[in-house]
């Protein structure tokens, strides 16, 4: 029976995952620091994964086929996870983002700025076409120990948030990727829409909430494409990649079709009947809404493709999540509508 490590997962697609690697008949370890319990049928870690010595403890003397670290996000964390797993675990998985190729997440060679990318390595640009992975190499890429990885708060000051979150997982994969200790493989996650109330995020709630009920959508005046993927896709590509044998280096895991923000509002307004999305358009500099892109850095998924893996196409499955979000927010709407009517009749009786 395969042993499998899942750090963090106790939401969201990570419970996809649990569940596929379960009914595959491996027997699954979640580490977690105990605030929810992990789903039926796991062994449950409770451990504080910034704490190498509790880690080291609570794991014990077990071993594992593989590990799948869900909530990698600093190469701080990444050398503490390294040093735990050295000896323990035949593989390590990392769920990384699409924002590692972000253009606007990197500062310009030789700049005074708090970070800045090094002149030997290349600063990606928009790309006209979908980005591969070796537009972002975690083995060259430079890890800045300088930085206050240890406040998530002193860092977004520093950085800013976007740049903070990417910069970690680019550090995080290269801490890993350099003189690897075991096989390791980065999985860089498109943005991961469907669910319904299982997706926390909130982001295609916040499109299926404003082009239903006809209020305008902030975009950029000529958005730049993006890509998305499917919740349950992605824990069966992060399933596939954690028992794939000589799978290593980073990997991009996105269903076919890259989509801007106006062909989301327009895919919403069509499975759900409403009236044609109105857009408001931001000025430079202003914040858009969570999809809208004034750069493009859509990803090629042809690296697993080519290895096996058969993505689906985002309009196969992305009317079924419009669909999910709508019915959420509907439900939501007729509890509020029932407690407003039972309200009512207490105080007229009251009167």
């Amino acid at each position: 029976m395969p042993e499998i490590c899942v750090i963090g997962g106790n939401r969201y697609f990570g419970r996809h995952l649990i569940r596929r690697l379960q009914a595959a008949g491996a027997r699954v370890t979640v580490v977690n620091r105990g605030s929810a319990p992990p789903p039926p049928g796991t062994d449950h870690v409770i451990a504080d994964r910034d704490d190498e010595e509790a880690l080291g403890r609570a794991l014990g003397a077990r071993t594992f086929d593989a590990v799948v670290d869900q909530v990698c996000y600093t190469p701080l964390q990444a050398a503490v996870a390294r040093r735990v797993f050295a000896g323990r675990t035949a593989r390590y998985v990392m769920t990384s983002t699409m924002e590692v190729y972000d253009p606007a997440t990197f500062s310009s060679p030789g700049s005074s700025a708090a970070f800045s990318v090094p002149a030997p390595v290349p600063v990606p640009a928009p790309a006209p076409v979908p980005v591969p992975e070796s537009v972002v190499d975690p083995v060259r890429w430079p890890v800045r120990w300088d930085l206050p990885w240890a406040s998530s708060k002193d860092l977004s000051r520093l950085l800013g948030e976007a740049t903070a979150y990417a910069e970690g997982k680019r550090q995080a994969e290269a801490v890993f990727a350099r003189d690897a200790v075991f096989p390791f493989v980065s999985v860089r996650s498109a943005h991961v829409l469907g669910g319904g109330p299982r997706d926390f995020t909130g982001r295609l709630r916040h499109y299926v909430d404003r082009v239903t009920a006809g209020r305008p959508v902030s975009a950029h005046r000529e958005p730049a494409p993006t890509s998305f993927v499917h919740h349950e896709e992605i824990a069966a590509f992060l399933h596939w990649t954690a028992t794939r044998p000589g799978l290593t280096g980073p990997v991009n895991a996105a269903s076919h079709g890259a989509l801007t923000v106006t062909d989301l509002c327009e895919a919403i307004a069509t499975a759900t009947g409403s009236p044609a999305p109105s857009y408001r358009a931001v000025r430079d500099g202003e914040p858009a809404s969570p999809f809208s892109f004034d750069r493009s850095y859509a990803m090629s998924n042809a690296r697993a493709a080519g290895l096996g893996f058969a993505f689906t196409e985002v309009s196969d499955w992305l009317a079924g999540a419009v669909t999910e979000t709508a019915a959420e927010i509907a439900a939501e709407i007729a509890v509020e509508a029932a407690v407003e009517v039972a309200s009512a009749g207490t105080h007229g009786r009251r009167a």
